[in-house]
């Protein structure tokens, strides 16, 4: 395919969706930022700053709006929402996007499904390996990594490079990756950690490197998600994805994971794609029984998050 614009459309206006419009618009590259969850029309210019570990700040002007405001996007949409939005963004963007790639920079497994069951042509996903933190309303603090693979679920290897080539800049750098799959597992199952036992415990990122009974959690957790993954074909080595949770955990820490965020400002969690997709496949292998632990931290985790928001609820109320 060729693409008809390179206008970059980010869905999702937190701590990525910033932190990229930000560095591409710098890079000279046309990004408008929409709000995932809110449709009401409304159109802002925020003045946006990305803070890096060495302390260097990039700021920018980016135009912040919703999907109303556009009757089509024809460009390169990214969707940096939550995943568990994806089957009601489907819909919304059926009509609205033709032939344009949709690139998911999202958590989890399964969450392309809702758009190959709306059939859109161009499907590509990309797996993070960057940690973004909100500070304050226009600030946000970056730290990226490494190098972030993008690969094809549904499309060229043509389209695939051009889209790499509009999302790289100097300060988040993308690169082509022929089996994506394991890498998606592979994050996965890191996450399954990250985004369970670091909202329990209320800990940044690096508590898997500093403690060792972390540690010993995360590998029971890694050993149970990749008994999963070697069942579904996606053979992985539990000792290779350990070295990615703790270079991951070295690198990010004192950067407070996503679920952490939402449980404390009260929002939805993506638990649901993590965790309990994990499960899902399990039962669907008869191997339910062999995910007690993955199971038990997605339930408090989802409990915890249940709590959080109840509560703010409460302290709302007229």
């Amino acid at each position: 395919m060729h693409l008809h614009s390179d206008h970059i459309y980010i869905i999702g206006s937190g701590a990525i969706g910033k932190a990229l419009a930000v560095f591409l618009k710098l890079s000279g590259r046309k990004a408008t930022l929409i709000r995932g969850s809110v449709n009401d029309g409304d159109q802002k210019i925020e003045h946006i700053r990305v803070q890096m570990p060495d302390g260097t700040m990039h700021e920018a002007d980016i135009t912040i709006s919703t999907l109303n405001a556009f009757p089509t996007l024809h460009g390169i949409i990214v969707l940096a929402n939550k995943s568990f939005g994806n089957e009601a963004l489907a819909v919304a963007l059926k009509n609205k996007t033709g032939s344009s790639p949709i690139v998911l920079m999202q958590n989890g497994l399964g969450v392309e499904r809702p758009f190959f069951a709306q059939d859109f042509p161009e499907i590509y996903r990309c797996v993070l390996f960057v940690t973004s933190q909100i500070m304050d309303e226009t600030l946000v603090r970056f730290k990226p990594v490494a190098t972030c693979p993008v690969g094809i679920e549904r499309g060229d290897v043509d389209c695939l490079q051009r889209l790499v080539t509009q999302l790289t800049t100097s300060q988040f750098v993308f690169k082509n990756e022929a089996d994506i799959q394991h890498t998606i597992w592979k994050k996965a199952i890191v996450n399954c950690v990250f985004n369970s036992v670091c909202p329990l415990l209320s800990v940044d990122n690096g508590i898997f490197y500093r403690n060792e009974a972390a540690l010993d959690i995360a590998r029971r957790v890694i050993a149970e998600c990749n008994g999963v993954a070697n069942a579904k074909g996606i053979l992985l080595s539990s000792n290779d994805i350990e070295g990615s949770l703790l270079q991951i955990s070295r690198a990010s820490d004192g950067q407070l994971i996503s679920t952490l965020q939402d449980i404390r400002a009260g929002r939805r969690t993506e638990i649901d794609t993590l965790n309990f997709e994990i499960v899902k496949m399990a039962g669907e292998l008869g191997l339910v029984q062999t995910v007690k632990e993955t199971k038990l931290l997605g339930e408090l985790v989802k409990l915890k998050a249940e709590i959080n928001l109840n509560r703010n609820l409460e302290t709302i109320k007229p």
